[in-house]
């Protein structure tokens, strides 16, 4: 486990800092990274419920709070980090707005039912092994279940690295695939067509 400080970038909570301890399967969301994933949602934060999968140390859910989403939902099935999620919650008295929910990301999933009509933010940014070749396919067909669930005008984003296989992304031409080092951040819009299919 490693020890390190995370800060928050822009927003109500701007410049505050989480301490979280980080082992070999985390990766927690560059700062450059959040950075980038916020400012391609633009107006999409704002007045938004903002899901926050594989929440990890719950730095892109309290984030998205900080930028004025309506409410955060981070999901992590690892008690430690649950806890420690929550300690920071209840530090920045958010805790009208950000909820974390310990549970396993596929089961949560299976179980999960939007509001109808009301567009969310659904951010996964799943563990390593979750992303290797032997279960990329398993992570996508739950990130497509899941997204299929999601209302119109509501935006994907997943975090990878490189490696992911963007080849088998369902209708590759409806993501925007952003790159930052070896990190990238794909993002799909529920309702969107293909430009040919605009055309027809």
């Amino acid at each position: 486990m490693e020890k390190t400080e995370l800060r928050i970038v822009a927003g109500s909570l701007r410049g505050r800092k989480i301490t979280v301890f980080v082992h070999e399967d985390m990766r927690p969301t560059p700062q450059r990274v959040r950075e980038a994933l916020f400012s391609v949602l633009g107006n999409a934060v704002p007045g938004r419920i903002f899901y926050d999968v594989f929440a990890g140390t719950g730095i892109v859910g309290i984030e998205a709070v900080s930028r004025g989403a309506s409410a955060a939902r981070l999901i992590e099935r690892d008690p430690k980090q649950t806890a420690a999620i929550q300690k920071e919650i209840d530090r920045f008295e958010i805790a009208d707005k950000a909820q974390v929910l310990r549970a396993d990301a596929y089961r949560w999933a299976e179980r999960w039912i939007p509001t109808a009509g009301v567009p969310v933010n659904l951010f996964l940014s799943p563990p390593f092994p979750d992303l290797d070749a032997a279960k990329a396919k398993e992570f996508l067909d739950f990130t497509m279940a899941l997204f299929a669930k999601a209302p119109d005008e509501s935006v994907l984003i997943l975090q990878a690295e490189d490696g992911f296989p963007l080849d088998e992304l369902p209708d590759p031409e409806l993501w925007d695939t952003r790159k930052y080092g070896r990190n990238l951040l794909l993002f799909r819009v529920k309702g969107e067509v293909a430009e040919e299919e605009k055309q027809d």
